[in-house]
């Protein structure tokens, strides 16, 4: 375009028109001079320039592969240093304003300069393209020889290799402007990426003989990397000794993945059971109120066990409290575990077991025991065979318990009778674990060696026991005229008088026990008087061991019903 207006080259090469008297030539600067007209024929359209050539920066070889410029000769050396211009800051991407940004501002302005600079032999100007029926004018400069002396190598091409003999461009009047390049829209799709490279596997490690060892393991696993297995491998050849470890390793390591069903064997179970009946045979669950009988007579076996000939001739002496008085009778340890055998032979014969005195033996355990101290005097003072009762009585305990255990829940509704009064025999079984007890804590004070109570469970359903014979055993007292009179009528299943019983320990708890009747019923609000002991004073109280009015408790309320209790407690007792 020209400042002056009028048709323009370019506007028919654009198909467009500028307008006339609008005082500035497409996207260049207004104040520029005005060019001179175009020649006839087409213009010529240079390509266009590489970005560092534009803006005179040259940064050296790149990433890419930029190759440095060559240093001018003197003769190409510019008189004055350009300084590009750039016209307004481009909004799109369109070949027009590109074309008109660089073509006309540098093209025309580089051309002559650089052309009237370089002089005829370089050729008309680099960026300009020959004319399709021009022939070439000259050869082209030729290059410097890199093995030359003091030549600089000449860098890579960034584009494809020029040709051998290329044609020079005509040279052209400075006036003509290039013609803007034709645009090509970017490319949507990249370039594929170089493939690339396999991998190639690195030759075994050099571990030492330990590491290599210590390696096995994993080898046989397959837990080891790559590197390790071709070095582990590779010693393998060459050391016998880690190659028979490693063929152990992994024969171990077959094992772990067996091919078998994991499933259990159906009859596995019954045969183990089988096993287990036939080195042991089953036992039979016992009853809850016999458990306390078999754990005493346990005890007290275990303490039998290890004594020697002295010591089952050793004196005991028993004392229970008849009522009236305490009363003693010496014995010896066989004599104590005669007197319990014949007492247990009363539950025996309850249960359809024989009776070990026979079938014309007393009813009362006093009676009873007398009968036997009579007919086997060895065994009251310790003239037979030492520890030869203690295997009578060891296998007839046995056997009780066995029966109960068999009888299943009917037997619990027997009757056990001891002569003048009878008992459940689930409470004659809590009697005579009682028994056990205290005839045990008599024979360990002999031998002088210590015995521990009950377990609190036991202890307590002891204890409950001796509570639920008090208001018994006080009528039975005031029947004799050994206790105080009631001071009220009451009827059966009434509220009356009442002493609360507590006992201070591990078995202990509370109790109300009726003072008026056995039929009538405890309520702690009718409670007249209390009896607080710890159980080891319990203990030697219904053990006839203490006298009641000695009984170390503390008392509070009615004292004549305070008294009538402690000597109940203490008639209890008997041999």
């Amino acid at each position: 375009m020209s400042g002056r207006g009028g048709p323009d080259p370019y506007d028919d090469a654009y198909g467009e028109s500028s307008g006339p008297g609008d005082g500035r030539d497409g996207p260049g600067r207004g104040g520029e001079p005005d060019l001179p007209s175009h020649p006839a024929g087409p213009p010529r359209i240079p390509p266009q320039r590489p970005a560092a050539e534009d803006s005179g920066h040259w940064p050296g070889a790149l990433d890419g592969g930029i190759p440095a410029p060559r240093p001018p000769t003197a003769d190409e050396t510019p008189t004055a240093k350009r300084t590009p211009e750039r016209g307004p800051e481009r909004d799109s991407k369109l070949g027009p304003e590109r074309g008109s940004e660089r073509g006309p501002e540098r093209g025309s302005e580089r051309g002559s300069e650089r052309g009237s600079e370089r002089g005829p032999e370089r050729g008309p100007e680099r960026g300009s393209e020959p004319a399709a029926d021009s022939e070439p004018e000259s050869a082209p400069e030729p290059r410097p020889d890199p093995a030359a002396p003091g030549a600089e190598p000449e860098p890579a091409a960034l584009g494809p290799e020029p040709e051998a003999n290329p044609e020079p461009e005509p040279e052209r009047p400075a006036s003509v402007p290039p013609s803007p390049p034709p645009y090509t829209p970017p490319s949507p799709y990249a370039p594929p990426a170089a493939p690339l490279a396999v991998p190639t596997p690195s030759a075994p490690l050099p571990l030492p003989h330990d590491l290599l060892r210590s390696l096995l393991g994993a080898w046989a696993l397959t837990a080891c990397s790559q590197e390790e297995t071709a070095a582990v491998e590779a010693h393998l050849n060459h050391c016998p000794s880690c190659a028979e470890e490693a063929l152990r390793l992994r024969d171990a390591v077959g094992l772990l993945h067996t091919e078998h069903s994991l499933d259990l064997d159906p009859m596995l179970r019954s045969r183990v059971l089988a096993g287990c009946l036939g080195r042991r045979p089953a036992r039979i669950p016992m009853p809850g109120w016999a458990g306390a009988y078999d754990a005493e007579a346990a005890r007290l076996d275990a303490l039998l066990r290890d004594m020697g000939e002295a010591e089952w001739r050793a004196p005991v002496r028993l004392k229970w409290f008849d009522g009236r008085r305490l009363t003693s009778r010496d014995t010896t340890v066989a004599g104590v575990i005669g007197h319990l055998m014949v007492v247990d032979g009363i539950v025996a014969t309850s249960l359809g077991l024989p009776d070990p005195l026979g079938a014309d033996a007393p009813g009362s355990p006093q009676a009873r025991t007398e009968a036997y101290w009579h007919h086997e005097p060895g065994a009251a003072y310790g003239s037979g065979p030492p520890g030869a009762v203690r295997e009578l009585w060891r296998e007839q305990g046995h056997a009780l318990v066995r029966t109960v255990s068999f009888a299943g829940r009917g037997v619990a509704e027997l009757d056990v009778p001891y002569g003048d009064f009878a008992l459940p025999i689930r409470d004659a079984f809590l009697d005579r674990a009682l028994e056990c007890w205290v005839h045990a804590g008599d024979i360990a004070e002999a031998i002088d060696y210590p015995y521990e109570p009950p377990a609190s469970t036991h202890l307590k359903a002891m204890i409950d026991l001796c509570a639920r014979l008090l208001p018994g055993t006080l009528a039975e007292r005031r029947r004799a005229g050994l206790a105080s009179p009631p001071r009220r009528l009451v009827e059966a299943g009434t509220p009356g008088r009442t002493l609360h019983l507590q006992v201070e320990g591990t078995g202990g708890g509370d109790w109300y026990i009726p003072l008026d009747s056995p039929a009538a019923m405890a309520a702690p609000e009718e409670a007249v008087a209390t009896i607080a002991l710890d159980q080891e004073a319990f203990y030697l109280l219904a053990s006839g061991h203490v006298p009641p009015q000695e009984a170390a408790a503390g008392l509070s309320g009615d004292t004549e019903a305070i008294r009538d209790v402690l000597f109940a407690a203490a008639s209890l007792s008997r041999l």
